[in-house]
């Protein structure tokens, strides 16, 4: 009798308990989610975070559930297991669901007794995960953490979402480019362009040529402040020795902790201009055979790749070890910012515009990065470069990033092209927040406040809705001139990142400035729960 009285009494707590959880009435104010999902239903109930609560997933789902475990681990301050099999009651499961459209799409259900997040792949599966963690309380003096219960069912609107970082004008630690493509993964981006060589320093470590980096990636001092960026007249600088690369077995190190986050890692391998580095590591690619140095100073150097076939060769071998490095189907290959003046100077140069048949300098830029397209493409990659490769003729399968404006990326998609758009305007993170700069750290000027990013709309109103249709997505562009730290580069990506997330993931008719202020102030908590240096006095409204 007893042991039955004491089984009823804990059936009718459990009950209670269960009760309690599922009748709760949420609110709108529950459900801070950014970028905004396609479709999210309020529902009633929550469901609590305890030292109970298992993660259930298949095998093929281990990467994301181990996420999970640690992404929940940390929050609550419980060890949440993961297992592949139990029960579903009180658990998180994870599962792939075929029936979702989108490769990329997932579904969110919160109960009280259970949550599961269903993927197309994957990958669906993933950005789950970040929406979910995103619904977790911040506040660590909880004592229980309460899940509001929902319905969400979400995919993106654009297939490519992307960060770029450049570590050749300053290096950045493993760990932080770690942490760089984990505030992606937050968002939901699911591409990082990696800009690995500049005339200010070449960044990654090529076996077959090693001056590369023991002479390409150092620079004897660096330019103070704006200086004169543009001459060599009346420049101060500060005296340091500077540089810094990734070794290959490192590279491979951050290409699979992004492959776990499900971020494609496409590096840079800048051509024909801003070769300055490898030049003065091999001055015979050059066109003058004079020795240089790697540059000191920002700006465009006229320092450019001889168009010869010793050029080509190293080129093409270069290439070779970064593709055995990077799964990306996309190599970027620069073409921007690229001076003719010394090839107009060059006889090497004049020879094979004569012998191909070209008319110009411009021409023979196209020649150059198609001969560079026919070898990726022999070992099935593409290439995508700065819209100045639309300069003298495109080549054949070549994708397109359209900064200077939109005008290069609508011209490219009306050409039936893949176009990738990162305008100034917009997408550039390198510029101030805020036009009151004495309160800013040093940017290389311009304005972009975070309503600024959150107006952007990546495809142009100029093209129809099928060549529209060749505008894969969007990115922002953190130059690191005047960024020497972490704690810079952060604070000029946060909240300007967090509101181009919104605007390649969600639906553009579900866009509203006032309601995503309002939810940004819900994230801005996760940042200051992971010590995330951002911007705080951009959270304002657009100056005038």
């Amino acid at each position: 009798m007893k042991q039955l009285f004491l089984l009823v009494t804990l059936s009718i707590l459990c009950s209670c308990s269960s009760s309690k959880y599922e009748t709760i009435k949420n609110s709108a104010a529950d459900y801070q989610v950014i970028p905004k999902p396609t479709s999210l239903t309020i529902q009633n109930g929550q469901f609590l975070l305890t030292e109970n609560t298992k993660i259930i997933a298949a095998a093929s789902l281990e990467n994301e559930a181990n996420y999970l475990s640690n992404l929940l681990t940390e929050v609550s301050n419980k060890e949440i297991a993961y297992t592949n099999a139990g029960s579903k009651k009180g658990s998180i499961t994870l599962q792939i669901d075929p029936t979702i459209a989108n490769e990329e799409g997932y579904t969110l259900v919160v109960k009280y007794d259970g949550i599961t997040i269903s993927g197309k792949t994957a990958t669906g599966v993933f950005y789950g995960i970040q929406t979910l963690s995103q619904l977790i309380p911040v506040d660590k003096t909880l004592s229980k953490l309460a899940i509001p219960a929902t319905i969400i069912e979400d995919s993106p609107r654009y297939v490519y979402r992307g960060m770029h970082l450049d570590v050749a004008r300053h290096f950045f630690s493993t760990d932080f480019v770690k942490k760089y493509i984990d505030i992606l993964a937050m968002h939901k981006m699911n591409t990082f362009h990696w800009h690995l060589t500049e005339d200010q320093g070449w960044r990654i470590e090529i076996k077959k040529y090693p001056k590369l980096t023991s002479i390409g990636a150092n620079r004897k001092e660096t330019i103070v402040g704006h200086g004169n960026t543009w001459n060599k007249e009346n420049v101060q600088y500060d005296g340091i020795p500077y540089g810094g690369f990734y070794t290959q077995e490192e590279v491979k190190d951050i290409v699979a902790y992004a492959t776990e986050r499900h971020i494609t890692i496409i590096p840079e391998i800048e051509l024909p201009g801003h070769s300055l580095a490898a030049v003065t590591a091999y001055p015979e690619l050059g066109n003058t055979g004079e020795q240089y140095e790697v540059g000191t100073r920002w700006g465009v150097f006229p320092e450019i790749y001889s168009p010869s076939e010793q050029t080509f060769t190293f080129l093409e071998d270069v290439l070779t070890e970064v593709m055995a490095l990077f799964p990306s189907k996309l190599i970027h290959i620069g073409g921007d910012e690229a001076p003719k003046s010394q090839w107009e100077n060059s006889k090497l140069a004049q020879e094979v515009i004569k012998k191909e048949g070209l008319k110009d300098e411009h021409e023979l830029q196209s020649y150059f990065i198609r001969r560079i397209e026919k070898f990726l493409n022999s070992k099935g990659r593409n290439i995508i470069g700065w819209d100045e490769i639309l300069e003298g003729g495109l080549a054949p399968n070549a994708t397109v990033m359209s900064w200077r404006g939109e005008k290069g990326g609508i011209e490219a998609a009306k050409m039936k092209h893949d176009v990738v758009m990162t305008p100034t305007k917009y997408c550039y993170f390198d510029f101030y927040q805020t036009s009151k700069k004495e309160d800013e750290p040093l940017a290389i000027g311009g304005l972009t406040t975070v309503e600024d990013v959150y107006s952007y709309e990546p495809t142009p109103k100029e093209l129809t809705a099928e060549e529209g249709k060749y505008v894969l997505g969007a990115q922002g562009n953190v130059w690191t001139e005047y960024m020497s730290t972490p704690e810079h580069v952060e604070y000029m990506i946060l909240p300007r990142l967090t509101a181009l997330s919104e605007v390649i993931w969600s639906k553009k008719e579900d866009k509203n400035w006032t309601n995503f202020q309002e939810r940004l102030q819900h994230i801005t908590k996760i940042y200051d729960a992971k010590n995330y240096n951002y911007a705080k006095h951009s959270l304002k409204s657009k100056e005038k």
